[in-house]
C-alpha cells in the first residue's frame, strides 16, 4: 500500500477517489463514524463542545492516516480538485470555513503516487513553487 509523506495531499486524493470518482468505498461519514463510537452528538455540536471548531476531529483523522489506498485505484487518477469545500474537509471539521491554512498542501513528494495525474484545479492554493513544480512534471495547473 501506499505510503503518503504529506496528509494534506492524501485528503485530496481522497477527496478525489472516494467522493467524486466513488470508487474508494464506503465514503467515510462523520457522523456516523461518531456514533459508531458512542457519541451521539451531531458533529457540529460535538466540535464546540470540544473545543475542535476550526480543527481537525481527532477521529476523523485517525480514519483517513489509517486508510489504505491501492496502487491500482492511485493509478486512476487524472484530476484533483483543491478547494475549501471539499466533502472530505467537511467531514473532518465539520465547523471550518476555508479561511486558514489547515488543510494547506506543504509538499508534493507524493506525485510519485499519482502516476497518472494530468491536472489540479485550484493549485493557486499551493503557490508558485508547489506550481511549479507542477508545471514541471506536465501536469495542468488550473
Amino acid at each position: 500500500m501506499a505510503e503518503f509523506k504529506d496528509f494534506n495531499f492524501k485528503l485530496i486524493v481522497i477527496e478525489q477517489l472516494m467522493y467524486i470518482d466513488e470508487k474508494l468505498t464506503p465514503p467515510f461519514d462523520l457522523g456516523a463514524h461518531l456514533r459508531s463510537l458512542g457519541i451521539e452528538d451531531d458533529p457540529w455540536e460535538y466540535a464546540y463542545k470540544n473545543d475542535l471548531a476550526y480543527k481537525m476531529l481527532p477521529e476523523a483523522r485517525s480514519h483517513f492516516e489509517a486508510l489504505e489506498i491501492p496502487g491500482e485505484l492511485l493509478a486512476q487518477v487524472e484530476e484533483l480538485c483543491m478547494d475549501g469545500g471539499n466533502q472530505v474537509y467537511q467531514e473532518c471539521s465539520p465547523v471550518w470555513d476555508g479561511e486558514d491554512e489547515l488543510y494547506d498542501v506543504a509538499s508534493l513528494d507524493d506525485l510519485v503516487l499519482l502516476p497518472n495525474l494530468k491536472r489540479v484545479i485550484g493549485s493557486e492554493f499551493l503557490g508558485p513553487e508547489l506550481c511549479g513544480a507542477l508545471e514541471a512534471r506536465g501536469i495542468v495547473a488550473d
